[in-house]
């Protein structure tokens, strides 16, 4: 018996001996075409590496990863053997242009000329770390800090901090009555950044803001305070679902985001708040030159009856076409449908029209959930546009639309252009 064994296990260990040399097994692992993009740092977050069996699903998805980091604008790998069984691998990477400034004017709701200037490095320090920051002045003084490290500690761990203080002329709805108040938000969000894997990422933390109102004009009532200055603070978390796979211009694929925050307030006009919305992503190329994009928001808020209410309807946000800040309401359903199609596409441009349809409904302040099936609520707007892309500057996408109403309702704008810098959606 103890012979039976011996032999089985001699015979055993012959076999997974073979079986090991018939493997196929990356000798050298080598990445080529990164400049500002540091090479220890790629090595710490890919997969691949030398002397690991070659695995074609754990390098395509080391590819994925890299076409979705702002720092690359394309890549691949070549498979090249050295003898039996043994290959050297390459990933080939093609860098985007990472430092980039903002700029954007515009004229606001009573004519006041605007503009935005900012500077950001998506690609700070070579880490896929984001840092930059904005100044806006649209009559107020705004501006903004921002750093984003998503592989701060590990592959899997990062690290978000966001300082803001921001101004704008807002409108506040009561009692079928419209008035403009100056909004002022000062806050300091921190949050913690994980990704479970490829396609599942969490981020999770606190802000802590003041928000203030003050009264510039319109109708006012006893119940409307003409000043307001609020201390919140909200526990915030973003769950994500990316199966999306980029080459230039064109995306494929689906995309969920979750987004939750609770709102913890102590005033007589809003008392502590849950919001909570989903944005599910579609993309799908159609022939070599279409791109079939879609976007649909759902999102609930605690229902009070209030002029404060967090969901906005806005031409920068959902519909093209339908006006700045036109109404706000305690639920949103959007969905956003258009069709990309490349016209010019050479080596560092690429132009694109499409054509539209962006619809809208809404829940009022302490209304029902019928609400979004009310005509009155319902906004519907289609229409067409330009995109000019450069391919060697991330998110360096100059979009005009021009956006009209397909529903001819009372008080309903009946369109605009809407500009803007990176696709709307």
């Amino acid at each position: 018996m103890c012979a039976k064994k011996f032999f089985f296990l001699i015979s055993f260990s012959f076999l997974m001996f073979c079986n090991y040399g018939q493997e196929k097994r990356i000798s050298s692992f080598k990445i080529i075409g990164n400049k500002k993009l540091k090479t220890s740092y790629l090595y710490k977050i890919l997969s691949t590496e030398s002397g690991i069996v070659l695995d074609s699903a754990t390098i395509e998805k080391d590819i994925v990863f890299l076409k979705r980091l702002p720092a690359v604008s394309h890549a691949y790998f070549e498979v090249k053997k050295e003898k039996e069984n043994v290959f050297e691998v390459q990933f080939i990477i093609q860098e985007n242009f990472s430092i980039i400034p903002e700029l954007n004017f515009w004229t606001t709701t009573n004519k006041q000329f605007a503009y935005k200037v900012g500077l950001y490095d998506y690609n700070f320090s070579g880490r896929n770390i984001t840092l930059g920051g904005f100044y806006q002045n649209n009559g107020f003084d705004s501006y903004g800090i921002n750093f984003r490290a998503p592989n701060l500690f590990s592959k899997k761990w990062g690290l978000a901090i966001h300082h803001q203080n921001w101004k704008s002329e807002e409108p506040l709805y009561f009692e079928n009555n419209s008035a403009n108040y100056l909004y002022n938000n000062i806050s300091f969000e921190v949050l913690a950044l994980h990704q479970f894997n490829l396609k599942n990422s969490i981020d999770f933390g606190l802000n802590i803001f003041r928000e203030k109102y003050k009264y510039l004009s319109g109708a006012t009532s006893p119940s409307v305070p003409l000043f307001l200055n609020l201390d919140k603070a909200l526990l915030k978390i973003v769950y994500s679902y990316n199966s999306l796979n980029y080459n230039y211009q064109y995306v494929s694929g689906f995309k969920s985001v979750f987004f939750a925050q609770y709102v913890i307030t102590e005033n007589d006009f809003q008392n502590n708040f849950l919001i909570a919305w989903n944005d599910f992503f579609y993309y799908k190329r159609l022939g070599s030159n279409g791109n079939w994009a879609n976007r649909l928001r759902f999102g609930l808020a605690s229902n009070e009856e209030t002029p404060f209410a967090p969901f906005a309807l806005d031409n920068n946000v959902n519909l093209r076409g339908v006006g700045i800040l036109v109404d706000r309401g305690t639920g949103s359903f959007v969905l956003n449908t258009e069709y990309r199609h490349t016209v010019y596409d050479k080596n560092w441009l690429a132009i694109q029209t499409n054509v539209f349809s962006d619809i809208g409904s809404w829940r009022n302040p302490g209304g029902e959930l019928s609400d979004f099936f009310q005509n009155k609520n319902l906004r519907i707007y289609s229409g067409f546009g330009l995109r000019f892309i450069s391919k060697k500057i991330y998110n360096a996408t100059f979009r005009i639309d021009y956006g009209f109403s397909v529903l001819n309702q009372k008080n309903n704008s009946k369109g605009g252009f809407v500009f803007g810098i990176g696709q709307y959606f």
